[in-house]
């Protein structure tokens, strides 16, 4: 059974950094693309970042280019987002997602095309 914990949320100040984790279990990840999205509340779900199969290549939502990195480790299999928030209005729960695809691509972006989800960590930002 696919399991995907996420950790390292909690609250931080405008302006302030988190790095978020996804750690798998049930899978070995060095063959898979993982992404991040994002929730705020009342809103939809929204992509944040993609990464390939072994960190070579990033996709980032326009919103947080220049302030969150995505990044990977396989021998832990682990996936990381550093995020730096500019304002209470960037709190969300954060979910990491797996594709089975190992490449990037349009679909990147589309929750619907991963199949395996964990429970979400929530990141607010409050002064």
């Amino acid at each position: 059974q696919v399991q995907l914990v996420e950790s390292g949320g909690g609250l931080v100040q405008p302006g302030g950094s988190l790095r978020l984790s996804c750690t798998v279990s049930g899978r070995t990840v060095s063959t898979d693309a993982m992404g991040w999205f994002r929730q705020a509340p009342g809103m939809e779900r929204e992509f944040v970042a993609a990464i390939n199969y072994y960190g070579g290549t990033t996709f980032y939502a326009d919103s947080v280019k220049g302030r969150f990195t995505v990044s990977r480790d396989n021998a832990k299999n682990t996936v990381y987002l550093q995020m730096t928030s500019r304002h209470p209005e960037a709190t969300a729960v954060f979910s990491c997602a797996l594709d089975t695809r190992p490449l990037l691509g349009p679909h990147s972006s589309k929750a619907r095309e991963y199949p395996y989800w964990g429970h979400g960590t929530p990141v607010t930002v409050s002064s």
